[in-house]
C-alpha cells in the first residue's frame, strides 16, 4: 500500500502511547521480552515515518513513573534495550539531523543511564531536524507538582504574588517548556486512556486509538491515524476552527 507524504494541514507534534508489546508476544505464546523487542523495531519506524511526514515532533511514552513496579526481570530488560537502543541507534538518528530529548525524572536513575542520556542530548543538540522526545521515568501527575513546587517556590520568595499565577508560569516549570503541546495523540492496542502521560500538555489535543498492537504500528498505521487527525476540527473551545 503506497501513501503519499502527509499534504498541508498535518500535525506538528504527534505523541504516542507506544502500548500492546506484552499482548503481542502472549498472541504468539512468545515472552514479552519478544514484544519489546519488537518494540523497539516499531519504535525505528515511527522514527523514520515521522521525518518522511515531516513532523516537527514526535514524543514517545516509553517508560512510566509507574513501570517500575514491573517484575524486577522484565524492569532490568527494558532498561537493557534502553541502553542498547543509545548505543546502536543515536549515531543513526545523529546523521539523520534528529534532536534527541529524554524528559522525565532522572534522580534515581543508574549512573550510567543518566550519564548516556546527557552524551545523547549534547550530540544532537544542534540538529534542525525532527526532535525526538523520549519520556523516560516519566508521570504527568509527578511532572505537574514537580512545577507547582517551583512557582510555590518563587511565591515563598517573594518573586512571584500568587494572585499573578497563570498557566504561562505553571507551563514553563514543565520539564521541557519549549515544546510545544501535541496536536495529535496516538494509543495503539485499542486502549483508550492516558495513563498519567502528557495530562497538562494534552488539554486540547486530538486523540486516535488504533487496535493494533504497538509491535505492528508502520507506516501505513501513522499514516491512518494522521489521516484521521486531518478530518477533525479543531476549535479549542471556540465555535470556529483555529489554524496554527
Amino acid at each position: 500500500m503506497k501513501i503519499d507524504p502527509m499534504p498541508g494541514g498535518g500535525p506538528r507534534h504527534v505523541a504516542i502511547i507506544m502500548d500492546g508489546n506484552g499482548r503481542w508476544a502472549h498472541q504468539r505464546s512468545l515472552p514479552r521480552s519478544a514484544g519489546h523487542r519488537q518494540g523497539v523495531e516499531a519504535v525505528r519506524r515511527a522514527v523514520r515515518a515521522a521525518i518522511e511526514f515531516d513532523i516537527a515532533y514526535l514524543t514517545l511514552y516509553s517508560f512510566s513513573a509507574e513501570n517500575w513496579s514491573r517484575p524486577a526481570e522484565e524492569v532490568s530488560y527494558l532498561l537493557t534495550l534502553l541502553r542498547r537502543f543509545i548505543r546502536q541507534d543515536v549515531a543513526e538518528l545523529h546523521a539523520a539531523n534528529v534532536r534527541l530529548q529524554v524528559t522525565g525524572e532522572r534522580d534515581g536513575l543508574a549512573a550510567d543511564i543518566v550519564q548516556m542520556i546527557e552524551d545523547c542530548e549534547r550530540l544532537t543538540a544542534a540538529n534542525t531536524g525532527l526532535s525526538l522526545i523520549v519520556a523516560f521515568n516519566y508521570g504527568s501527575r509527578q511532572e505537574i507538582v514537580r512545577a507547582a513546587r517551583e512557582v510555590a517556590a518563587a511565591v515563598a520568595a517573594g518573586r512571584l504574588a500568587p494572585e499573578a499565577i497563570t498557566t504561562r508560569h505553571l507551563s514553563e516549570a514543565l520539564y521541557l517548556p519549549d515544546i510545544p503541546d501535541p496536536d495529535l495523540l496516538i494509543r495503539t492496542s485499542g486502549e483508550q486512556r492516558l495513563s498519567n502521560f502528557l495530562l497538562w500538555q494534552l488539554a486540547y489535543t486530538e486523540f486516535v486509538f488504533v487496535e493494533e498492537h504497538w509491535p505492528e504500528f508502520n507506516r501505513e498505521i501513522f499514516a491512518r491515524a494522521i489521516g484521521a487527525f486531518q478530518q477533525r476540527e479543531r476549535r479549542f473551545g471556540g465555535i470556529t476552527a483555529k489554524a496554527l
